[in-house]
């Protein structure tokens, strides 16, 4: 794995668009090379206007929407018609303008879902899935890109500085309580999980994001600030804003 690659964008509009390019351009790469590809998706600002310029592109028609296999990085436990769902976001901004095999399209359960208002037994499933996904090569599989916002206290997917979460090693998914942002309480993947991804590109935009970013990138704890674990094994790219970027060494 090499070093974090830093790309700082003028601001968030352009950040989003650039995401979207080169999430195309990857994206028809593995294809080409592997035939199929697979994505962890994020919800937030950052997340959703990424998937609003994917959406507004024609480049979108060069992907084989067919071949790509889709994952939640977390989701809001709430009913599935809940606007805060990261799902039904991402299929209001997206999914549902593309041709997606829904059979490879996995999200998390809601909370009005098969399991009833239970997070843990939604991460239990979640957990089983991916580790099916795997094929028998151990829990989770290798995703080829997963895409994470930052928040402003350093928390990726729902896993908060300091909270159960961030100290699990085992469980690859888990329910996530008293979250300090609502909804509060979610179902996420796990660190160790994250770090599966072959990339993990990390979006974040606006000045409450700067001091994060900063200590994050300057050697700090994953306990303190989850964004620190949050590494691809063989890429991890931070896609900024300047104001994002603003108190950054190399800056």
């Amino acid at each position: 794995m090499t070093g974090p690659e830093i790309l700082v964008h003028r601001t968030a509009d352009v950040l989003a668009a650039s995401a979207a390019a080169r999430l195309v351009t990857t994206l028809v790469d593995l294809q080409a090379s592997k035939g199929s590809a697979s994505v962890v998706l994020t919800g937030g600002g950052v997340g959703i206007a990424v998937l609003e310029q994917l959406r507004r592109s024609p480049a979108r028609e060069a992907v084989d929407w067919s071949r790509l296999d889709l994952y939640w990085g977390d989701e809001r436990f709430v009913p599935a018609g809940d606007a805060e769902r990261n799902e039904l976001q991402a299929r209001e901004t997206l999914l549902d303008h593309v041709p997606v095999d829904p059979a490879r399209v996995h999200p998390m359960a809601a909370s009005d879902g098969a399991f009833g208002d239970d997070p843990d037994a939604a991460a239990d499933v979640y957990a089983r899935l991916l580790a099916e996904d795997a094929s028998g090569r151990g829990d989770v599989p290798t995703f080829d890109i997963a895409l994470l916002g930052v928040g402003p206290e350093g928390h990726v997917a729902s896993v908060f500085p300091e909270s159960p979460a961030v100290y699990e090693t085992d469980a690859s998914v888990v329910a996530v309580r008293n979250c300090p942002k609502p909804p509060p309480t979610r179902v996420s993947l796990t660190l160790p999980t994250i770090r599966h991804a072959s990339e993990v590109w990390l979006l974040a935009a606006g000045q409450g994001k700067a001091d994060a970013l900063a200590l994050a990138l300057s050697g700090a704890g994953e306990i303190q600030l989850p964004v620190a674990g949050a590494t691809g094994r063989s890429r991890t790219l931070w896609l900024l804003d300047e104001p994002a970027a603003a108190k950054l060494d190399h800056r």
